[in-house]
């Protein structure tokens, strides 16, 4: 049996780890895109480095687009076996992959407008007509569920607390007369987060293939959500009459923000203003995370008996047209504006982040992870100056961050996640889904855990195990 890392290797993005058993099965754990990379990312997601036709099974974690991405892509170039994931995975995916496949072919249309030769157009990663065969490929698994997917592999879910449907991987593969068992984390979420369960335990694994985003950083020390975006809102929109604009992922971390200012309302500290959504991918998320409260921790059950809607309150609007989003940018007035994408590397921040960046009195808050090479991440970084939409803007808003909503655990919630297991009977640890020089320091926290046997795996590189 082996072990290929084609994605999230020594990077936080385009997750994609390939098991090859003796008798030729494939199993491919995730297939994400790559987002945030620069000038590579284009070529980093034309190209695999394996051959999809070749591919068995695919087993989904989560929904997320650098997790499930290039899915259609996979399915466009021969992959025809199912892909099995949980429920709310399913109901995620198919709205994100949808919106990314009319991202898609909007850039070719967009690119193509004065390429007259048909050789020289560009064509999108995939189309929604690929979208909907992949979605045909869909075999739902419940958590806590050892579903059989032959007589030689058996695969069941553990909720990851990620995002809603996040799961932890755990498969066990019958090969040379033994049994082994690999789990593959997925991302894993926090323990004591806002809206979610923890994540929960599993059984002994022989192999872990482990994300380490924040191996390195610890959120608790920072100012709790609430109060830190209450002062947020209140210095930039109250005092200083502006716009607070907050890249922000569909799934996830908008109804982490709606959900922190509802509570503001609650306890009357939420200042009077308008607050936008604006992204009508974050409503449909929104409408499936309250469609799964089973996911819900013990607080937010606790508070839905007072509260039927958590996700709401006085001054909230979701944009859905274009023209309601561009009508924004016209509007003088202070308020506050959720828009995806999280990396603010497209979608509709991008255009209110060229639209305000030019005036001390707004605010552009990042509430999460950010790779380098993205414009979020430059902004975080400190740049005076950026490029969008072909020019460069200078950077006069005040930028802000609040790291603490990462809906990746830090490194003791990673620990934490590792605690179930004897570290004498792993045989072997694979760190992902992370930053290098993190990626080291997380690895030797893991040893002083008693974790012998650590691997970084590179860009496609391969492992017996």
């Amino acid at each position: 049996m082996k072990i290929a890392f084609h994605g999230a290797a020594r990077a936080v993005t385009g997750s994609k780890h390939l098991i090859t058993l003796k008798n030729n099965k494939q199993i491919l754990l995730d297939c994400g895109l790559f987002q945030g990379m620069g000038e590579v990312t284009e070529g980093l997601n034309e190209s695999f480095g394996f051959h999809p036709e070749q591919v068995t099974y695919m087993i989904l974690s989560h929904a997320h687009i650098d997790h499930c991405g290039l899915l259609p892509r996979l399915v466009a170039e021969g992959f025809s076996g199912p892909v099995f994931c949980t429920p709310a995975t399913m109901e995620l995916a198919r709205i994100l992959l949808l919106d990314s496949a009319k991202i898609n072919e909007q850039d070719a249309e967009y690119a193509n407008r004065h390429i007259k030769r048909v050789e020289d157009q560009e064509m999108p990663l995939y189309t929604e007509a690929d979208v909907q065969k992949t979605l045909s490929q869909f075999k739902v698994v419940a958590y806590q569920e050892d579903h059989e997917v032959d007589e030689q592999i058996s695969v069941r879910f553990t909720d990851a607390g990620h995002i809603i449907g996040s799961a932890a991987v755990h498969l066990s593969i019958r090969e040379d007369g033994k049994n082994h068992r690999v789990t593959f984390s997925g991302d894993v979420g926090r323990y004591g987060d806002l809206i979610l369960k923890s994540p929960q335990t599993y059984s002994q694994a022989d192999y872990i293939i482990m994300e380490s985003t924040y191996g390195d950083s610890l959120h608790k020390d920072l100012k709790p959500i609430e109060t830190s975006l209450r002062e947020i809102i209140q210095q930039t929109c109250v005092v200083k009459k502006g716009k607070l604009i907050i890249p922000a992922f569909s799934v996830g971390r908008t109804q982490e923000l709606l959900f922190a200012l509802n509570a503001l309302e609650l306890k009357n500290q939420l200042p009077d203003l308008r607050y936008y959504v604006d992204s009508p991918l974050s409503l449909e998320a929104t409408e499936v995370l309250k469609n799964h409260p089973e996911s819900y921790n013990s607080g937010v059950k606790a508070l839905m008996k007072r509260d039927d809607d958590v996700f709401s309150f006085k001054g909230l609007k979701f944009i859905e047209s274009v023209q309601e989003s561009k009508a924004l940018n016209n509007d003088p007035r202070p308020c506050v504006i959720i828009a995806s994408s999280g990396m603010a590397e497209g979608g509709r921040v991008r255009h209110h982040i060229r639209n305000n960046i030019d005036q001390p009195k707004n605010t552009i808050l990042m509430v999460g992870y950010a790779s380098p090479g993205s414009l979020a991440g430059k902004l975080i970084a400190g740049r005076r100056s950026v490029w969008m939409f072909g020019e460069e803007y200078d950077v006069l808003a005040e930028v802000k961050s609040i790291q603490s909503m990462s809906a990746h655990g830090d490194y003791e919630d990673l620990l934490h996640f590792l605690a179930c297991q004897d570290p004498d009977k792993v045989k072997q640890l694979f760190l992902v889904h992370g930053e290098y020089e993190v990626q080291q320091k997380f690895a030797q926290r893991i040893r002083e855990k008693g974790f012998k046997h650590i691997a970084i795996p590179e860009y496609h590189q391969e492992f017996e195990l």
